[in-house]
């Protein structure tokens, strides 16, 4: 089982989300919501320390052991020196336990060398795929072949859907 995950603000409140699947499957297997009344400041370059308390909420409703990994909405490093970004901060926090994938839909300026980018559906915009405690190129073509004919695998559009709506 895998599990992504994103988060939605809203001024001083968050909505984390937690989508549990398999690589192909087409829909979620189960959904976790946690609403935050109060988060962190968003601070240029430290985006981690908003998104972490966040995305660990979830995660703690979860035996971690049961899963072959997590992917977020970001990258890995923040540079190609491996300076961590959210996914690095987020696999160091759960003592290098479990992979990370990072999913990203625009590039990074300055970490061009720890990033796959990989190109889905028809579209031309590539996907930049980053990981950590699981090889980059097994990473990227895991999310190559995810379930969808679009630029985004559908399980991932549909966490972004739940995470953006009013409704949950």
């Amino acid at each position: 089982m895998l599990l992504a995950l994103d988060v939605h603000y809203r001024e001083e409140e968050a909505k984390a989300v937690g989508v549990l699947f398999h690589w192909k499957d087409p829909d979620p297997q189960n959904i976790l919501i946690e609403y935050i009344s109060e988060v962190d400041a968003y601070i240029p370059g430290l985006f981690y320390k908003r998104e972490l308390p966040c995305l660990i909420k979830i995660i703690e409703k979860l035996d971690i052991s049961e899963l072959e990994g997590i992917i977020v909405d970001g990258y890995i490093y923040v540079d190609n020196d491996h300076n961590y970004g959210l996914g690095g901060k987020l696999y160091e926090i759960l003592e290098n336990k479990i992979p990370i994938i990072g999913v990203a839909k625009t590039p990074f300026y300055n970490n061009k060398e720890t990033v796959a980018e990989i190109k889905r559906g028809e579209s031309n915009n590539p996907l930049y795929i980053s990981a950590i405690g699981i090889d980059l190129s097994t990473a990227a073509q895991k999310i190559r072949d995810m379930y969808g004919t679009f630029r985004i695998p559908n399980i991932l559009k549909t966490l972004d859907q739940i995470t953006k709506s009013d409704n949950n």
